[in-house]
C-alpha cells in the first residue's frame, strides 16, 4: 500500500517531520510518500492562508509522480478535503477529521489543544463541519507563534501538558486531540504525563487511511463526492488543470 501525505504549505522541513511520524505509525508494507506545496504560505495559520492552501493541495497532488492507494491531508484544517474526495478515485482522509473521529471511539467527550489564537476558530468550525459539537468538552489554545512551535518542541511540550490537564480537570475531556502539524509525534512522548488518551492527527490519519484503502468502498457516482462535471478553467497552472480535466465526470458517472 502507498499513501501520499500532502502538506499544503511550502515548508519542506515540515513535510519531512510529518512523513517521519507517518512512517512510524504505518503498518508493515505501507509506504509513505510526501508532497509539499509550491505556492502559498510557509505555514498555514490564517483564513487567507487556508484559501490559498486549497489550490496548493490540488497542485501538489497533480504534480506528484507515481501511483498511490490513498491520500492523507497534512494540514490541520483539512483544506481541499471535499475537492480531493470528489476528484480522486482513491480514499482521501483529513488529519483532523481522523483525530476527531478516533476520539469519539475512545471517550464520551474530547478536548482540543490548539496553537495560535488566529487558528483556533478554524478548529471549532471543523468540529461543527464534522457534526461533533455535542462531543466537544472544550478547546484551549497555547498562544505561541506557529514557527516557534515547530522550532521549540521542548517548550511546547511543557505547555501542552499544562493545558491538557486543565481540559481534563475543568472541562471534563476524556480524550485529547493535539491539533496541528506542530504536534506531530508529541502524543507518544507526552502520554505518560496525561491520564487520558492523547491523539495525533497524522498517526490517526495514517491508520484510518490504511483502513479505508483496505475497505475498498466504491467511488460514489452521485452526491457531493462524485466526480465534477467538465468545465473550462482560466489562469490555472497546467498540472491542476490536468487533474481537474482527467478526473471530470464521464457519461458513465452520470
Amino acid at each position: 500500500m502507498r499513501i501520499l501525505l500532502v502538506n499544503g504549505n511550502t515548508t519542506a522541513a515540515m513535510t519531512e517531520t510529518l512523513v517521519a511520524t507517518a512512517r512510524e505509525a504505518a503498518a508493515p508494507g505501507t509506504e509513505i510518500a510526501g508532497a509539499t506545496g509550491t505556492i502559498g504560505a510557509a505555514i498555514v495559520s490564517h483564513r487567507a492562508d487556508e484559501a490559498i492552501a486549497e489550490h496548493a493541495m490540488l497542485k501538489a497532488v497533480a504534480e506528484h509522480d507515481g501511483a498511490y492507494d490513498g491520500v492523507l491531508i497534512g494540514v490541520s484544517t483539512d483544506p481541499a478535503l471535499g475537492a480531493l474526495r470528489a476528484l480522486l478515485p482513491v480514499p482521501v482522509v483529513g488529519m483532523t477529521e481522523a483525530a476527531l473521529l478516533t476520539a469519539c471511539m475512545l471517550g464520551a467527550r474530547f478536548g482540543l489543544v490548539t496553537f495560535s489564537l488566529a487558528s483556533a476558530p478554524g478548529y471549532r468550525e471543523a468540529v461543527e463541519r464534522y457534526g461533533l459539537v455535542s462531543r466537544l468538552a472544550g478547546l484551549r489554545t497555547i498562544d505561541i507563534p506557529l514557527a516557534e512551535a515547530y522550532a521549540k518542541r521542548e517548550k511546547l511540550a511543557e505547555a501542552i501538558v499544562e493545558v491538557a490537564n486543565a481540559l481534563i480537570e475543568t472541562d471534563g475531556a476524556e480524550v485529547l486531540v493535539l491539533c496541528g502539524a506542530a504536534a506531530a509525534g508529541l502524543p507518544a512522548l507526552l502520554q505518560p504525563h496525561v491520564p487520558v488518551p492523547l491523539l495525533d492527527g497524522i498517526v490517526c490519519g495514517v491508520r484510518l487511511t490504511e483502513a479505508m484503502v483496505r475497505l475498498g468502498a466504491a467511488k460514489p457516482s452521485r452526491g457531493s463526492h462524485a466526480p465534477p462535471a467538465e468545465n473550462r478553467y482560466t489562469g490555472l497552472d497546467e498540472a491542476t488543470t490536468r487533474l481537474l480535466r482527467e478526473n471530470a465526470a464521464t457519461p458513465d458517472h452520470g
